[in-house]
Parts: C-alpha cells; structure tokens; sequence
C-alpha cells in the first residue's frame, strides 16, 4: 500500500472515531464538579459526592434522563479543588472549557461555590448548589445558580435556637470561624437568638486555622452563657469538644452544627449530649415525590460504598436530593441549556419533594424550605430527635452533665 494510500485510511480512522466520541457525547449528559480530597473541607465534600453517585448510579440503572424522547445516560466528571478557592475557578474553568460538561455541581460550601459561580456565570453554565448556605451568595446577581437543598444560613439555626429557648435558655455564646458560611450561620445564630428572646452575651469570630481554642473557651465560660454555640467547620468543632473536656469547661447547652456526622460522632465520648441537627434520620421521612426514599437511599448507598469508612451524613442527602432535583429540572426545561434550566428550576418551585426534604427557591436561586430537625447524641442511644415536637423521638437531656458526671 502506498504511503498515500496509507494517509488516507489513516484520516478516515481518525474521523470515524471523532464522529464516534461526538455520537457518545451526544447520548450522555456531563455533569462536572470538583471534590476536596485535602483541606478543611474534605470530610464533608466527599460525604456530598457519594450522594452524587448513588444518583448517578440510580439514573443510569434506568436507562437515564429522557430529554426530547430519547434517554440519555449520566457522566460524573470529577476534579479535585484541594479546598482551595483559587484552584476552584481554574477547574471550573478546564471542566466547561476543556471536559466540555453540559452543567455543573457546585463545590462544598459558601467560600468554594462563590469562586465557582463567578467562572460558571462568564461561562454560561447552570450551576446545581447542595451545600453553599451564605445568603450573600445569592445577592450578588448570578443568574444560573440554584440551591436545590441547602436552606439559607440566616435560617439555618432558627430550630436550635427555638429548641434552646424551650428549655428556658436565657444566655447565648456565638463563636466562629472567618470564613463566609461559619460568619453567616452566627450573624444568623445572633438574630434567631434575639428573636426567641435570648440575650448574646458573647459574640466573637476567630482567625481561619486557629488551633488552639483554651483561650477562647475561657472567655466563653467567663460570659455567663448558658448556651455555647460555635458555627465552625467539623476540624475545629472536634478540637473544641476536645479541649473542653481537657479544661473542664462545660455548658448547659452546646450546639455544633456538624455535630451530628458520622465523623464527628466517631470522637466517641466526647460527642456526648452535644445538640447538633440532621435531615438524614430515621425519624426524618418525607413524602418523597421524586428519588429515593431515604430507606431505598441508605440500601443503595451500602451497596455501591460497602467499605465506606463513615456512614451517609445530612451533606450526602443534601448532594442527593439536589441530584434528583437537577434530573427533575433537566426533564422540564428538555435541555441543558443554562436559561431554560433555572426557568425550569423555577417552574417546579414548591411542586417537589426529595428524600432531603420540600424544594421551594426564590427567583435569586436561594432555598426557602429544606428544614433541619434537632437531635441530641445520648449514651446508649446515639443520635435521637428532640425539636419541633412533632418530629422529636425522644427528650433532650438537659442541662448536660458535667464531664466528671459522665
């Protein structure tokens, strides 16, 4: 054969395999997202990304997401962002440019998904948020982000508080991290507080890496404050419990809002008694309309994680329930297209309920329902359901115990 002869087959090879890959792109939906395999985030943007894939899983398992009468099947496409903000907008950036995705999810938390958002709005790609809560987000004008499960954070401490002040809870300690979704949760923790009737005796913010808290916690316990509630990351929150009990330093009442993980319970001992709050509980059933129940959801999750370390957490069923809600709004909008998903995304407002809970969303994207219910570690008993009462298992153990009492 000659050299010409040669060139040619060649060329027609190589075309028939891009048609090929251009035919399979077309049969699939890419989904992108980045995950934080290191930093302050990891534990809890894995927790989300493997509620991700027990949706992926499910969709694919039925053939996929009909879109124009024709099933197309799920492509997760993942990207490490090392809890690193700048490196978020550069792979955001290779997901859409590069990995050509149709759509995005949003990394974990305020800090990750607002560099994101400013890369997915230049770019013109709609952006699926399950965990960035910080209401500031969704005043600055994005046009294609929607927060599927995340309530926002200004109401995020509005059941513990109510639950505090029930238990006749007169003094409140707000401590938190300088970051966006920890400053958020405590200038909301400081409204609710005030609006159940509570004094904030305590309202302090601490520098992002801070390890040692023996300082603080002192200041903390000199207040008076009957509830201590520190709206930090989990790392943080297990140093505190940690040196509270090293400095003998104990509250009535203390509240941490990553409490309730597996993670966190896995301290052992130290979780004790601590008030935390969870949408993912055996007591927390919904009327699903779409997805998973949460019994189908934890089958499933066994399944595909057999040799998980941790069990799922309220951020798996967070990035679940947003999952299940981007195919719903996939379906309604017919296409990926960024403006005709956030129409979609608003056309189904208050009209579904996944295993997290009712979606509902304003016309920024920010979540309106989504509720978290208040659960209490106990001795013997692990997590149970104690706020609002019509959801509560058991009765809270209150004042806690001091740590030689335990």
């Amino acid at each position: 054969m000659s050299g010409k002869n040669i060139l040619r087959n060649l060329a027609a090879a190589l075309a028939l395999t891009a048609c090929a890959a251009a035919a399979q792109a077309q049969d699939t939906i890419r989904l992108g997202m980045t995950v934080s395999t290191t930093g302050s985030f990891a534990l809890a943007s894995q927790s989300g990304v493997r509620g991700v894939e027990v949706w992926v899983d499910d969709v694919n398992r039925r053939g996929g997401i009909e879109i124009g009468g024709k099933k197309k099947k799920v492509e997760l496409v993942k990207l490490d962002d090392r809890s690193d903000k700048q490196m978020v907008t550069r792979v955001y950036e290779r997901l859409i440019v590069d990995e050509k995705v149709d759509l995005v999810f949003a990394p974990f938390g305020s800090t990750l998904t607002t560099a994101a958002a400013t890369v997915t709005e230049r770019l013109g790609k709609y952006m699926m948020i399950w965990s960035a809560a910080s209401d500031s987000l969704y005043n600055q004008g994005f046009k294609y982000i929607v927060s599927g499960t995340q309530m926002p954070v200004s109401a995020m401490l509005r059941a513990g508080m109510e639950h505090a002040s029930s238990l006749g809870v007169k003094k409140v300690a707000l401590l938190y991290s300088d970051e966006p979704f920890p400053t958020g949760l405590a200038e909301g923790g400081r409204e609710q507080a005030k609006a159940n009737g509570m004094e904030v005796v305590l309202y302090e913010r601490y520098p992002k890496g801070q390890k040692d808290f023996s300082t603080i916690l002192q200041k903390v316990r000199a207040s008076g404050a009957e509830a201590f509630v520190p709206t930090s990351y989990e790392g943080d929150l297990i140093s505190m419990v940690r040196q509270m009990r090293q400095l003998n330093i104990n509250f009535p009442y203390t509240f941490m809002v990553y409490a309730s993980t597996p993670q966190f319970l896995d301290i052992g001992k130290d979780s004790d008694y601590i008030f935390s709050h969870t949408n993912y509980h055996p007591a927390v059933n919904w009327n699903v309309t779409a997805g998973l129940t949460r019994e189908q959801f934890a089958q499933a999750y066994d399944r595909l994680f057999p040799k998980a370390e941790f069990a799922p957490d309220f951020q798996t069923a967070l990035a679940y329930g947003a999952a299940v809600l981007t195919e719903e709004i996939i379906k309604k909008a017919g296409s990926t297209d960024a403006k005709a998903l956030k129409d979609a995304s608003l056309a189904l407002s208050d009209k579904v309920t996944v295993m997290a809970g009712p979606y509902a969303i304003s016309e920024t994207g920010m979540q309106l329902k989504m509720p978290f219910p208040v659960v209490q570690s106990q001795p013997g008993k692990g997590l149970v359901t104690v706020w609002p009462k019509d959801v509560a298992t058991d009765k809270a153990i209150y004042p806690i115990p001091a740590w030689k009492d335990r």
